[in-house]
């Protein structure tokens, strides 16, 4: 057995956990703040028996799309009196980070 770690952006996890859903896999979300933009994400666990990891993967491939955005960068120390106009730089967003570690005990109580 796997436990399935997907770092997704929030914009792509209610479509990736009604996918797994409906493929009959089980799933539990946990809002989490990261990464370069300190942006909102959610990690999903997903358990699944080994022959099933790349169906999983599959689904978070189809639904976690990498986007691109436009956001004001923090502006540097300044002097007084200086001025700063902040220029819009684009990044890439969204996409998935997947750990697939062994799982090995698992129990349902």
């Amino acid at each position: 057995m796997k436990l399935i770690m997907s770092i997704v952006n929030r914009d792509d996890a209610k479509g990736l956990v009604e996918a797994l859903l409906r493929e009959g896999h089980r799933a539990t979300l946990v809002s989490t703040t990261g990464g370069f933009l300190r942006a909102g994400n959610t990690t999903i666990y997903v358990g699944a028996e080994d022959e099933k990891v790349d169906e999983v993967l599959r689904l978070i491939e189809e639904n976690c799309h990498t986007r691109t955005e436009y956001v004001n960068p923090l502006p540097p120390m300044m002097e007084a009196g200086e001025l700063y106009i902040p220029t819009p730089i684009e990044v890439q967003v969204g996409g998935a980070t997947v750990f697939v570690v062994d799982v090995e005990r698992y129990e349902k109580l």
